[in-house]
């Protein structure tokens, strides 16, 4: 399989960045260390290249009720640069993805998607705009995927809105958080959002691809004295662990819905129609069913992926995502557990490799920054 490159790739490889494969793209999964790049997000600024995430955008007058029937959340209230996490289901009410969804002006919104979900996404709005139109009519709404024609960089940490304010030449000061506005770099349009998967403040900068190494030195050379460094999509997922946000494959996929991963929020079970919405207001009805929960250990052990929790000899459920954790320098996981084991101060145990390690249910999530 042909791997798609970001515009930085060769600055990657050129600077030491160690590439994988993910989601269908070679990226960098870290230049210097997992803990180092982790804390300088933590403690200053880290840069990131999310070029690989998917950026669709839908435009015309039909726009909000293509993107109503698709997702869980409303899009019809929202205002002019306002962003919304949501996510598309199937008809089963389990997630396709999860999706940050904004509103550039009235009949212009944009989506952004996982790297791993983007082709699939892409078909499944084909089909779902085919179903509606077949039930409503014709559909006035051009779909564009803008993905590979643009690069989105992220910077994240306390000390990224100075950084973002003097690159951009503008102050973003009062830009709220989970909102969106137009930019311009080195002159051309640009898109900023208050954004980001790490836990901390920071921004994410889409630009036209003749833009992205420019704009990435000029962030690495103004950050500089703050102590900014490239980071990769290792500590990527330990930031994200640590401030409890799903990830699409561990805590999400089509055998999960949006209601047993704790993202009720994000559902609007109120809304006239959407894709699912028959399925998870049945769900909703029924009492006992697992949640995702956090989990501390006693060890320095890591519970990965599929390891199974038990209370006695009794299997409560299976782990998620886990990892040492660079800021509580503490192993943790996120798991789902039958919702009668489910509470804060629970203990378990957790099977690594054959060997029983105590943990204790803890309450979500484990890391908040400070306002």
């Amino acid at each position: 399989m042909t791997l798609r490159l970001t515009p930085l790739f060769d600055w990657h490889r050129s600077h030491g960045g160690r590439m994988v494969e993910f989601g269908g793209w070679e990226m960098p999964v870290q230049y210097t260390s997992i803990v180092d790049e982790h804390q300088t997000v933590r403690s200053a600024v880290g840069l990131f290249d999310i070029s690989h995430m998917g950026r669709l955008h839908f435009s015309g007058p039909d726009a909000a009720k293509l993107l109503g029937y698709l997702l869980t959340c409303r899009v019809d209230d929202l205002i002019d640069g306002q962003i919304r996490y949501g996510l598309v289901c199937n008809a089963a009410g389990g997630v396709l993805d999860d999706i940050l969804v904004n509103r550039i002006t009235n009949d212009s919104f944009g989506l952004v998607v996982n790297a791993s979900n983007r082709d699939k996404i892409v078909a499944w709005i084909e089909e779902q705009q085919r179903h509606l139109s077949s039930n409503t009519g014709t559909l006035d709404v051009v779909v564009a995927d803008d993905t590979e024609r643009t690069a989105m960089l992220a910077v994240q940490g306390p000390h990224a809105l100075p950084l973002v304010n003097t690159v951009l030449g503008t102050d973003l000061t009062s830009m709220k958080y989970y909102t969106g506005r137009a930019a311009t770099v080195q002159g051309q349009p640009a898109f900023v959002s208050r954004t980001g998967y790490t836990g901390e403040d920071g921004f994410e900068i889409i630009v036209d691809n003749a833009q992205a190494v420019a704009l990435w030195d000029q962030l690495l050379t103004e950050g500089a004295a703050a102590g900014i460094k490239p980071c990769g999509l290792g500590c990527r997922d330990t930031l994200r662990l640590e401030a409890a946000m799903p990830l699409y494959g561990h805590e999400l996929s089509e055998q999960v819905n949006p209601l047993t991963a704790g993202l009720r929020f994000a559902v609007k079970l109120d809304k006239h129609d959407f894709v699912g919405r028959d399925s998870l207001i049945r769900y909703d009805a029924i009492p006992d069913r697992p949640k995702r929960v956090g989990l501390k250990l006693s060890s320095r052990r890591i519970a990965r992926e599929h390891s199974d929790v038990y209370i006695d000899s009794e299997k409560i459920g299976v782990v998620t995502s886990g990892t040492f954790s660079p800021t509580l320098e503490q192993s943790i996981a996120m798991a789902y557990l039958a919702s009668a084991h489910a509470s804060v101060g629970t203990h378990v145990e957790i099977d690594i490799r054959g060997k029983r390690e105590p943990a204790e249910v803890v309450a979500l999530p484990f890391y908040k920054r400070k306002p």
